[in-house]
């Protein structure tokens, strides 16, 4: 009986130690993943940030296109190459600022999607048809991404919270990650109407 209990404080520090081991590997494997997920999201949106001159270039060949126009899609695109974030220490508040960039993208190259609307020999060229067929692959990339990355930090944070493993997550400092959120506004329907209006 001696010889047992002699023994059982070393087995419980043993399976204590392998489960911690465990725990740990596979917070590592699982914020791995993660920060995976997050560089194919900024390659998704470096692809779009790629095409924009291109697009800029064949618009601007286009006799009498709005000047304005071109440049707010040019500096949107150098404000959003400008942010960048250390995949290993992704805030909220980085997050938010990186999406906030990525939006002024969008949103101008929407008003020249709408603009290119009164250009029909420019609707009608070919090189513009091909880059905005780039532009709206991207866009599905970039949400395929964005919601893949969702889904990797969704699996780091649901292990590294659960019990017992939330308590090796603490001791070794993994911290929760950020998550994309939906936009402000995205929850209503646009009035379509009013979108062109605000393009003209």
């Amino acid at each position: 009986m001696t010889n047992i209990k002699k023994w059982i404080v070393p087995i419980i520090l043993v399976v204590l130690i392998l489960f911690g081991i465990g725990s740990y590997n596979g917070l590592v494997g699982k914020e791995a993943d993660a920060k995976t997920a997050w560089s194919k999201v900024e390659s998704a949106y470096q692809r779009r940030s790629d095409l924009i001159p291109n697009l800029v270039s064949t618009v601007k060949a286009s006799a009498n296109f709005e000047k304005s126009t071109l440049e707010a899609v040019v500096n949107a695109r150098a404000k959003a190459t400008a942010v960048t974030i250390d995949p290993s220490n992704i805030t909220p508040d980085q997050l938010a600022q990186f999406q906030q960039a990525q939006a002024g993208v969008s949103s101008t190259l929407s008003r020249l999607l709408v603009s290119v609307e009164k250009y029909p020999e420019l609707k009608a060229s070919e090189n513009f048809k091909e880059l905005q067929s780039q532009l709206e692959g991207t866009e599905n990339r970039i949400n395929i991404s964005r919601d893949r990355y969702n889904d990797a930090v969704n699996k780091y944070d649901i292990s590294s919270k659960t019990f017992p493993t939330v308590l090796f997550a603490k001791l070794f400092g993994f911290k929760e990650m950020a998550r994309f959120q939906a936009e402000e506004g995205a929850e209503k329907r646009p009035n379509v109407g009013e979108l062109f209006d605000e393009k003209k």
